[in-house]
């Protein structure tokens, strides 16, 4: 079958690109053809894909920027003037999207979030009118959606709310959703008594990950960081919702000098840097100065280094972990959970809503879970434990890999898209 695949923006690191790529992946071996429509191919080339650049689908251009900030966060806008934007843009992407189906003679259409969440309304737009015009199966691959980003979503134009409301997610008689946890699966049941397949973030499990080898050996050094260092990992983006001030925390009560946090993410995402000032104050509070050590300068997804310095990949990250930080708040699934447990590395986390106790933490797995990001002195006590027991850490690392194998490997993605594929009426 011929597939096509449409994102705004994908070679990165941000959770929906990454699942992309791997459905992707899976997809390809299950014998079909991927062909991709984006925004913005980023930092590297997505193998056995044919890619159709289309720039005012990236949600970093200067269109789409405009419209969500006329669109959420100014109420003096030109309702007039922005109705006419998302018309013109809408019309772009549209027949974008026609052209490129036609073109390349599609089966099948997979909208990666962007018809499940409003960060691009022109886009999605277009996505639901092309969808509607050429008649063939969409598949919405919902990572998340507007109602559960609290008020980021929400306008003060009543007529914008009302487009959002017709649009996110798509509901189309050819449409057919793919969600990633049990609860966007209840809502989307009890709000548009849409049925869904669930289909979870995962991890190749047959693949080498978070090995200590010849390439990632001088990670502390390249770091600044002695070689008796104990590397607490954050491996996210900074922003607020990823908790990494609780990490700061712990290294803090921990008290032990050689304990690093190391964070592995980039700031780009963090509007006005808010977030980011705020953690660089709390550092100072604390004296923490040389134990918190941001790494996105060294650290991509890939390793990729063009013509750059040495670069390192999460793998390397992770190989030189002792443990994980993982204190989200919200998190529509949460990758870096599923590639600590394939990297071999124990992981500290929140009972982040609405997703981990429900999806993956009933399911057996051994951490030091959090509850409300409290810092007690008892899970304190367990961290500190599991850091320093190599013996420990080492079983606890290989149970949660044998589970994680069960329930989030590539063999888990293949049954589920099958599964979706055949509940498709293909005309």
């Amino acid at each position: 079958m011929r597939i096509g695949i449409i994102i705004g923006r994908i070679g990165g690191i941000d959770g929906v690109a990454l699942e992309t790529e791997k459905w992707i992946e899976v997809l390809y071996k299950l014998k079909h053809k991927i062909f991709v429509i984006s925004g913005q191919f980023q930092e590297r080339k997505i193998n056995n894909i044919s890619e159709t650049l289309v720039p005012e689908m990236s949600f970093f251009s200067p269109e789409s920027y405009w419209e969500q900030k006329k669109a959420f966060h100014n109420p003096e806008a030109n309702l007039n003037d922005l109705a006419e934007h998302i018309e013109f843009y809408t019309k772009i992407i549209k027949s974008s999207i026609i052209k490129w189906v036609n073109d390349n003679n599609l089966d099948l259409l997979i909208s990666e979030n962007a018809s499940a969440l409003p960060s691009h309304i022109s886009m999605g737009l277009g996505i639901k009118r092309s969808a509607e015009e050429l008649g063939i199966p969409i598949i919405t691959h919902d990572h998340d959606f507007a109602w559960e980003r609290g008020e980021r979503y929400i306008s003060p134009h009543k007529e914008i709310n009302k487009l959002i409301a017709e649009t996110f997610p798509l509901r189309l008689p050819n449409s057919y959703h793919a969600v990633i946890n049990l609860h966007g699966q209840k809502i989307l049941k009890e709000k548009f008594n849409r049925d869904s397949v669930i289909v979870p973030n995962v991890m190749n499990f047959d693949k080498e990950f978070g090995l200590k080898n010849s390439t990632n050996i001088n990670f502390k050094k390249d770091l600044g960081l002695p070689e008796d260092s104990i590397i607490l990992s954050q491996i996210t983006r900074i922003v607020r919702r990823k908790g990494i001030e609780v990490a700061i925390k712990l290294i803090k009560e921990l008290n032990d000098k050689r304990i690093k946090l190391v964070i592995t993410g980039s700031n780009s995402d963090d509007e006005g840097n808010v977030y980011y000032n705020e953690l660089i104050e709390q550092i100072h509070d604390l004296r923490l100065q040389g134990q918190v050590i941001f790494a996105s300068h060294l650290i991509n997804n890939s390793g990729f280094t063009g013509n750059r310095e040495k670069m390192y990949s999460l793998s390397d990250a992770y190989a030189n972990s002792t443990a994980c930080a993982y204190f989200s708040i919200y998190e529509g699934f949460g990758n870096a959970f599923v590639e600590a447990v394939l990297s071999k590395t124990p992981i500290f986390v929140n009972n982040y809503k609405p997703v981990y106790w429900p999806d993956i933490g009933s399911k057996g797995f051994k951490t030091v879970m959090l509850e409300d990001n409290n810092l007690t002195k008892e899970k304190i006590e367990q961290m500190h434990e599991i850091i320093f027991n190599k013996k420990l850490a080492q079983e606890i690392a290989n149970f949660n890999f044998e589970l994680g194998k069960k329930y989030f490997s590539y063999d888990t993605l293949s049954q589920k898209l099958q599964e979706i594929i055949s509940k498709i009426n293909f005309k």
